[in-house]
């Protein structure tokens, strides 16, 4: 028996093989080669030593004179070795050229295109690296060239596009290129893939305008050129590429008008022209897009009115208009949209909807809309409902009013006025009409301040009724949304006085327990450490957390419903999470294969959206600082909720925002460490990891040194999928997960810069 190093013995191994197949086409190994059934699955171990005919190998295919013909070489990962052994001129037969996730390292020789018969080349998920030999250019019949999952460098070959007969290839996993640095002009020479279907650049540093040349793609299906650095205007001939699906061009910084050519493109289903510099009308022609689900075209300077023909794309679900010029009045026929942001215009008219009302997010703040809004209460399902700053009159909407609402702002409007008396000026004598003039304002501003007297006044007598009850009881508990007769003493009942046995889990500074009430409600009590709570720290984190939740509305948030302050403990009042924490259902193996690839992407998308929320919805912005699987929280659904937000702040404007370093290991963002400067975009990376570990079933640990320098390249998917999941077979529930993949990248680049917002992150894993 050999006692040696099993890495050392596969290498010389493989070294024999590529030895062994280089020096000979005849039937024949000679007597000292070894004998095959060399299998792929048992690390090249033969199970003879004796002569052999190498054409009985596993993985070696041979043609009847005994010429190999085809190499397929598959999972060999521990193996090490490179091409460089390989006699590329002994093969002149061969077809098939396969050695993947082999561990192969170093460049391709050029000395590869001396196959001239190779029609299928795979070398994908190895370690090769260095620039793409110009000799593939002699592989003239090569059809299929998969190159991905290794570290190639350089800018992409231009000379790709000489190989006449390809029709699939693979650079980068499912043919996209984007989430890498390619730089430059797009390469014109790629017009010479006429029978491309699917293009992906999006993500990179790609420059100059939208190129004309494009258009020869005559069966391009999906076009993703988003998030690059692509200036001047969309070519008016786009709209003759028939065959589109999906047009992304958002995240760049085209200008001039849209071409009212765009209308053409009656297949497109996804147009993303968003966060750009167009201007000019919205062009009427976009009413024929007749497949049309998504459209993006905010954050620009678009004016003049939403077209009628809007209305006729009975397809459309989500409709994102906001932040431009736009005037004139919103359509009132939009009711089957699911989603409808048209915040940040200049609209105004009247507002209104009628049934069926399917609206689930409605933003038309900061505009000069008109309405009532009681008008609103058509649309039963809104779980996002933003009305603020605009002249909307009437009695104000309550939550109860909707029965899923989440987040409801209706602030800085005109309802005060549904309450004026309906005084007929035009006939009153002009006396009188001149006492009113100059009276009524002083009567409302007396009223005004005797009911602010009156508020204060009695404000402070429960200020004053709450000290003497703390001095005599030490217990002050409000409850928020819910019983008021649920007291301090319902809850030490319920979890006799905090019982070990009902402990559920136990955080940074606190412990949560379990606690059924007599009526069946069960709650999360979240306490704090009795020598922690003596803590200054400790107990401003209490307060800095019920302070964060209180103003906190949104579905994917666990709901505060309320705290209590006792001179023995402090606790706070949550809504109950059956599934516990993210972290402890990936952590057990039973539990885990429970979330299927769709509810562990539902997940990410209910993070990413309470994230956005947190950012871009609260005024001022609020950063969580401690996002991690163990803070996200699973309800009887498998939904994700957001938890613990002891380590939460408010971002100020006016502030430098220095920061003690906080949060969870392994999830902290890496500037925090140099600055100290916390900003939305540390959030934007504990995400990423989240993301990553929720698609990959554990911490992405030394993954994310490789990912943020390689940029997520050369990383395969099913590298980093949970292998206690099976493979998605299907293509829809693939591309959603590489979609949450490719924005989990983005968002753990080292440069904060370079990260997306969350706002960009969830509009690109929900669409």
């Amino acid at each position: 028996m050999w006692h040696t190093n099993t890495n050392t013995i596969a290498h010389l191994l493989l070294t024999i093989l590529f030895f062994m197949l280089s020096q000979t086409t005849a039937t024949h190994f000679n007597n000292s080669s070894l004998e095959g059934k060399a299998l792929v699955a048992t690390n090249w171990w033969p199970q003879y030593v004796n002569a052999s005919n190498h054409c009985t190998w596993d993985g070696i295919l041979c043609n009847e004179a005994g010429s190999v013909i085809e190499i397929f070489l598959y999972d060999h990962d521990k193996l090490e070795g490179n091409l460089g052994s390989l006699d590329f001129s002994s093969f002149p037969n061969l077809d098939t050229l396969e050695i993947d996730k082999c561990g192969l390292e170093g460049s391709i020789p050029e000395q590869i295109g001396l196959l001239s018969n190779l029609t299928q080349l795979s070398l994908w998920g190895n370690r090769l690296s260095g620039n793409l030999p110009l000799s593939l250019t002699n592989l003239t019949h090569l059809e299929y060239l998969y190159l991905s999952g290794n570290s190639f460098s350089g800018e992409l070959p231009v000379w790709l596009t000489k190989l006449t007969h390809l029709e699939y290839l693979d650079l980068s996993e499912y043919l996209y290129l984007s989430m890498n640095n390619f730089s430059g002009e797009l390469p014109a020479a790629l017009a010479n893939l006429t029978h491309l279907e699917y293009l992906s650049l999006s993500s990179n540093n790609f420059s100059g305008e939208l190129p004309v040349w494009l258009t020869k793609l005559t069966h391009l299906e999906s076009l993703y050129l988003e998030n690059n650095q692509l200036r001047g205007p969309i070519p008016p001939s786009y709209g003759s590429m028939l065959n589109l699906t999906d047009l992304y061009l958002g995240t760049n910084h085209l200008n001039a008008s849209i071409p009212h050519e765009i209308g053409n493109l009656q297949n497109l289903k996804w147009l993303n022209l968003g966060d750009n510099n167009f201007d000019g009308p919205i062009p009427s022609s976009f009413g024929n897009l007749s497949q049309l689900y998504y459209l993006n075209l905010g954050m620009n300077a678009i004016s003049g009115d939403i077209p009628l023909d809007i209305a006729n794309l009975i397809n459309l679900q989500n409709l994102y208009l906001n932040h431009n010029s736009l005037v004139g009045h919103v359509l009132g026929n939009l009711s089957r949209l699911s989603y409808l942001d048209v915040s940040s215009n200049q609209l105004s008219g009247n507002l209104s909807f009628q049934k069926p009302c399917s609206l689930q997010h409605l933003d038309v703040s900061m505009n000069h809309i008109t309405g009532a809004f009681e008008s609103f209460r058509v649309c039963q399902h809104l779980q996002y409902l933003d009305l603020s700053s605009n002249n909307f009159v009437g009695r104000e909407l309550e939550e109860f009013d909707f029965p899923v609402l989440e987040f409801l702002n209706q602030s800085l409007n005109q309802n005060l006025a549904a309450f004026s008396p309906n005084l007929n000026r035009e006939h009153m004598p002009r006396n009188k009409l001149v006492y009113l003039i100059i009276f009524l304002p002083i009567i409302l501003g007396f009223c005004l301040l005797l009911l602010t007297y009156v508020c204060y006044t009695n404000h402070k007598a429960t200020l004053k009724n709450i000290k003497t009850e703390t001095q005599k009881h030490g217990n002050v508990c409000s409850m928020l949304n819910y019983d008021g007769t649920i007291a301090y003493e319902d809850f030490i009942t319920a979890t006799e006085d905090f019982d070990l046995k009902y402990c559920i889990g136990t955080g940074g500074y606190g412990s949560v327990y379990e606690a059924k009430l007599p009526n069946g409600q069960i709650f999360a009590l979240k306490k704090l450490h009795r020598f922690e709570a003596e803590q200054p720290a400790f107990d401003q984190s209490f307060k800095n957390e019920v302070q964060m939740l209180i103003n906190l509305r949104h579905k994917s948030i666990v709901r505060l419903y309320g705290f209590c302050l006792h001179n023995k403990c402090n606790f706070l009042v949550y809504e109950y999470m059956e599934k516990g924490s993210l972290f402890c259902t990936l952590s057990n193996s039973e539990l885990a294969v429970e979330v299927d690839w769709m509810k562990r992407v539902s997940i990410i998308k209910d993070v990413a959206q309470a994230l956005a929320y947190m950012h871009h919805d609260c005024s001022p912005p609020i950063v969580h600082r401690d996002i991690s699987t163990n803070n996200i929280l699973l309800n009887s659904k498998m939904e994700g909720f957001i938890g613990d937000f002891g380590a939460a702040r408010l971002l100020d404007p006016d502030s430098s925002n220095r920061t003690l370093i906080v949060g969870t290991l392994g999830y902290i963002a890496p500037e925090l460490a140099y600055n100290m400067i916390v900003t939305e975009k540390c959030d934007v990376y504990s995400f990423g990891v989240v993301a990553l570990e929720t698609i990959g079933g554990k911490h992405p640990g030394d993954l994310l040194s490789s990912l943020n320098h390689s940029t997520s390249h050369g990383i395969m998917l099913e590298n980093i999928l949970d292998k206690r999941l099976p493979y998605p077979t299907n293509r829809s529930i693939e591309k959603e997960i590489m979609r949450v993949c490719n924005v989990a990248f983005a968002c753990i680049l080292t440069d904060p810069k370079c990260r997306p917002t969350m706002r960009n992150v969830s509009q690109e894993i929900s669409c």
